[in-house]
């Protein structure tokens, strides 16, 4: 069906906008108007069906021109009939990539509903609204791209600030090119231009074209419609941003079980850096409880973790600290009645038990713990 060539597309019909009573509408379709585009996107509105379905089954591109037959007949069309079909300029720029920055950098500004410029990944919805219609108009006319209309693309957006900076553009090189990537094989490029590739077979004499067909109002930019999407947009905006704070305000409310369930259980750890005394002496506030300590002197092969050997820092650290606050308690002669370990006082216990395992010093590094020697962990 040749309507699937212009199920997405859009057309203008500039006698009839340019009687608008929007300002801002009017000034857009003129700096159209401007920039030559008139001929293409305001051509008399008539599809052949027929030859167009022709046209696409049979079309390819050879040596830059696009060639096909329609109704047996070979038709070629050539980038200069193109131009001049539809008064076309053919100086400029021919290759978006090749837009200046700072044009699109004063678009972004120009175009934006808001004092901030746009977001070139966002919607059209950040726009005033003659430049969302003329989104729409580049979208569907000019570059004949399917998908999201609402997104902004960079290709659209650099049709846009031609338009607006009025950057010059060869726009039948442009435009022609799009016609090609239409007909090439294995090209992405939407099929489009059913009422320019019409006019265009028109001009073949010998060629048989069939019945005609009006292409279809709602497709038309006049005030009606022009006046309709105003609405829409006007409609879509409004539910987006009511949605939007709907869902912002139900994501405020959790219930207490998953704030629970989001809080982590506390790990004991070692990180690599240093640290003062005084905060090893509060994280000894943590340490293994002094009876576990004992205990594990009765085990016949004791084995040192990196949290023995943490805690073992810790308690040579809080040995330090009372010999310098309390030096006339480290003077205090020493035990020579053998006693089981349960009777000795703490600071013996310790000495006893730093005698018989090797110390490691607040110095050592993670890697140091990790391979302490005492233990095969």
């Amino acid at each position: 069906m040749a309507s699937s060539f212009y199920s997405n597309a859009q057309h203008v019909d500039f006698e009839s906008v340019l009687g608008m009573d929007d300002h801002g509408m009017v000034s857009m379709f003129e700096a159209l108007m401007a920039f030559g585009l008139r001929g293409f996107l305001g051509c008399p509105a008539v599809v052949y069906e027929d030859a167009l379905v022709d046209f696409f089954e049979n079309a390819s591109v050879r040596s830059g021109v696009v060639i096909s037959t329609v109704g047996g007949q070979l038709v070629e069309i050539s980038e200069e009939l193109f131009a001049e079909s539809f008064e076309l300029p053919v100086d400029g720029l021919g290759d978006l990539s090749e837009m200046p920055k700072e044009a699109i950098f004063d678009a972004r500004s120009i175009v934006s509903l808001s004092s901030e410029p746009i977001n070139l990944s966002g919607r059209k919805n950040q726009m005033k609204m003659p430049f969302r219609l003329l989104c729409d108009i580049m979208a569907k006319a000019i570059s004949v791209k399917a998908g999201s209309f609402n997104a902004i693309t960079v290709e659209k957006f650099s049709l846009i600030t031609a338009v607006i900076c009025k950057i010059k553009m060869n726009w039948a090189k442009f435009l022609f090119g799009v016609l090609k990537k239409m007909v090439s094989a294995g090209s992405k490029q939407a099929k489009g231009f059913a009422i320019q590739i019409s006019l265009l077979l028109a001009t073949f004499p010998s060629l048989e074209l069939g019945e005609s067909s009006e292409f279809p109002e709602s497709k038309v930019l006049t005030k009606k419609t022009v006046l309709r999407f105003v609405s829409i947009n006007d409609r879509d905006g409004a539910e987006e941003v009511t949605g939007g704070a709907k869902k912002k305000a139900i994501s405020k409310k959790r219930p207490a079980a998953d704030v629970g369930a989001a809080v982590p259980k506390k790990k004991r750890s070692f990180k690599k850096k240093f640290v003062s005394s005084m905060e090893l002496v509060e994280v000894a506030e943590e340490a293994i409880p002094i009876q576990q300590v004992a205990e594990s002197l009765d085990v016949e092969e004791p084995r040192c973790s990196s949290a023995d050997a943490v805690d073992l820092i810790i308690q040579q650290v809080l040995d330090e600290t009372r010999a310098a606050d309390a030096p006339a308690d480290i003077a205090q002669p020493a035990v020579t009645e053998e006693k089981n370990w349960f009777d000795l006082p703490y600071d013996d216990l310790v000495k006893r038990w730093e005698a018989e395992r090797p110390v490691v010093t607040a110095s050592d590094t993670d890697e140091d713990l990790a391979n302490c020697g005492c233990c095969s962990c």
